[in-house]
């Protein structure tokens, strides 16, 4: 697992260094914060990237892609078979331009983490955020933040489906909403665990979407083959009431059908769902309640 949080800090940029303490060492982000715009927008100068920085991506994608056969979904192995970003860290503005053919998205180059309500304007604009700067060599296998690999193969390959690009876009609004709402923590939980550590059904047993674990070189083969976490399929509002874990392997996983399954479960109104569940006690992570069972065992996985 990819050891960081789904999101970090506030609107403003003073308060959003400031809380940074709780999410890294001392409160210090890898980033170079001093060019960004009010948006949290960088330039990406390829010229920066050095011939050792290209062949880490280089290694980096060999060993993610030979990992992802039988266990990522097809769509997403599909999907970046089309991208052909093997060789070298990708353009973003070259493969925005085929994205907003695709979908309608495009990318935008960031320092690294974002505030809330930033991330959020981005998805419900359709512009999704990808880091611009790789990890080090000795990152190889485990990084703190997330950089330009993870974001970028982790995530952009399923942004060319249509579904999950509606979801997303959704999921931005929403967020919005839930600033205003209260309702940060349920919705924070509700993308970690399916846009970062998602799996879903297929004909040949459970498969992978999740950027986290697609960009990971351990998780990608423990959430399917370990006996240690749960397979438990998918229902909003109890994914909203589980907690999860930043420093370690998940201990649960839920499981999609398909993805118009997340699109349809995730589109009503949230309003009355986080007044609900502010009553209610949190799952911890390891939660298995009377009924559920290990999808994993009952469909064959690996």
């Amino acid at each position: 697992m990819e050891g960081f949080d789904a999101y970090a800090g506030a609107v403003s940029h003073d308060e959003f260094f400031k809380t940074l303490a709780e999410k890294s060492d001392g409160g210090k982000l890898r980033g170079d914060y001093s060019c960004a715009d009010a948006q949290y927008v960088v330039q990406q100068d390829m010229s920066l990237y050095t011939p050792e920085q290209q062949a880490l991506w280089r290694r980096l994608y060999e060993r993610q892609a030979r990992l992802l056969q039988g266990r990522a979904c097809d769509l997403f192995i599909e999907s970046l078979a089309a991208l052909d970003a093997s060789s070298e860290i990708p353009n973003f503005d070259k493969t925005s331009d085929a994205l907003e053919k695709a979908t309608g998205w495009r990318l935008v180059a960031v320092p690294g983490l974002v505030p809330d309500q930033t991330f959020f304007e981005h998805l419900a604009s359709r512009r999704f955020p990808v880091t611009v700067w790789l990890r080090e060599p000795h990152e190889f296998d485990y990084i703190v933040e997330p950089d330009v690999f993870h974001d970028f193969f982790g995530h952009v390959p399923l942004l060319f489906n249509p579904i999950v690009a509606d979801y997303l876009q959704q999921y931005g609004q929403g967020g919005l909403k839930a600033l205003k709402l209260g309702g940060l923590k349920n919705l924070a939980r509700l993308y970690w665990y399916t846009i970062e550590f998602g799996l879903v059904e297929s004909p040949q047993g459970l498969r992978v979407y999740g950027a986290g674990i697609l960009s990971s070189g351990g998780e990608i083969e423990y959430c399917l083959s370990s006996k240690s976490p749960r397979r438990i399929g998918f229902s909003t509002e109890r994914v909203m009431r589980t907690l999860y874990k930043i420093d370690s392997y998940q201990e649960s996983y839920f499981v999609i059908r398909d993805f118009q399954q997340l699109f349809d479960e995730t589109a009503p109104d949230f309003t009355p769902v986080y007044e609900r569940l502010s009553k209610l006690e949190d799952y911890p992570a390891n939660t298995l309640l009377p009924g559920e069972v290990d999808l994993a065992a009952n469909l064959g996985s690996n």
